[in-house]
């Protein structure tokens, strides 16, 4: 069963191959509970699936962690139920966890700034500069970054279509700078992609050997380029600032210049206008910080970056 709804997820909701790992990992942990107990997959009622979050709860494991079994569990009983396998879900109707608030850490205009300052000219510096430059300008995230093809992007409107969770397209726009900077990098990856490789022929971003950038390959790009920045700053930087921080930061300045929330909802992908809310308490808090530093009785505020005291979330990955 577990492989027949695996399989559901690849080929009908399209899911990509790290997020089916982690319902892998997940139903497995499953398993081994139902094992322990002496129970049967199909038999499972609401007392056992409680049973079980009570035991992860006891594994001290983090509530985002313990939602995210919970919400497997529904999702594949309910695929269950549709099946005609079990009658009713059992997981149905548990609550989720109450997580701690916690808001993404978002770069203010200027710290973007300075990943953009390299104008060392060669292939490197010139591919990584647009890749900040895309993260920044479209806001999209990094499994959709790599994904793009030459054929997907609009030098003359100005766009890029992108797939993004369960295969859905959707346009994001090029700012100016980011057409600067695909214009500087298009020549640079003529001469260096792999002619035999086919993918490599058809991607937008080339690692240094000529094949498709990876996901990975972007984390370790810009950990790069934060500890140098980091040691140009004296440490002013976020710490851990990966591509999905240009996502935010892409989000929250859009909001903060005015832009409609539901316009910045269809440009992230967000399925559900409350996950795109989570910027607005982004912009309220970098509010509160200018308060408590130049008001004279702002003292009361003492606002952290990353923390708020209530996040909606509803499963997207923002």
């Amino acid at each position: 069963m577990t492989e027949e709804y695996l399989g559901y997820l690849k080929g009908v909701r399209g899911l990509s191959p790290a997020t089916l790992v982690s319902y892998r990992n997940e139903l497995e942990r499953f398993a081994n509970f139902l094992k322990q107990e002496g129970l049967d997959p199909v038999a499972v009622d609401r007392t056992a699936v409680r049973r079980y979050i009570v035991q992860l709860t006891r594994e001290r494991l983090a509530p985002a962690s313990v939602n995210h079994a919970l919400s497997t569990l529904k999702g594949f009983y309910r695929f269950l139920v549709r099946k005609g396998r079990v009658s009713v879900n059992p997981a149905s109707g548990i609550r989720s966890q109450k997580e701690p608030g916690v808001l993404p850490t978002v770069l203010t205009e200027g710290e973007v700034e300075q990943y953009l300052r390299d104008g060392s000219g060669d292939f490197a510096s010139v591919r990584n500069r647009l890749i900040v430059e895309l993260l920044y300008s479209t806001g999209c995230r990094v499994s959709e970054l790599v994904g793009i093809d030459l054929k997907d992007v609009n030098r003359r409107e100005g766009n890029v279509k992108v797939r993004g969770k369960g295969n859905k397209e959707r346009i994001v726009y090029l700012g100016s700078k980011a057409r600067e900077a695909l214009a500087e990098y298009l020549p640079l990856r003529e001469a260096r992609f792999d002619g035999e490789d086919d993918d490599a022929v058809r991607a937008l971003l080339l690692a240094a050997r000529g094949h498709r950038l990876t996901a990975r390959g972007v984390f370790f790009l810009i950990a790069q380029l934060t500890e140098r920045e980091r040691l140009g700053t004296a440490g002013a930087l976020p710490a851990r600032v990966g591509p999905h921080t240009f996502r935010h930061s892409f989000a929250t300045h859009l909001l903060n210049r005015g832009a409609d929330i539901r316009a910045v909802q269809e440009m992230l992908g967000h399925s559900n206008l409350s996950t795109t809310q989570v910027y607005t308490h982004v912009g309220i808090e970098r509010l509160k910080a200018v308060y408590a530093k130049a008001h004279p009785h702002g003292g009361a505020y003492r606002v952290e970056r990353g923390t708020t005291e209530s996040r909606e979330s509803n499963g997207d990955d923002v």
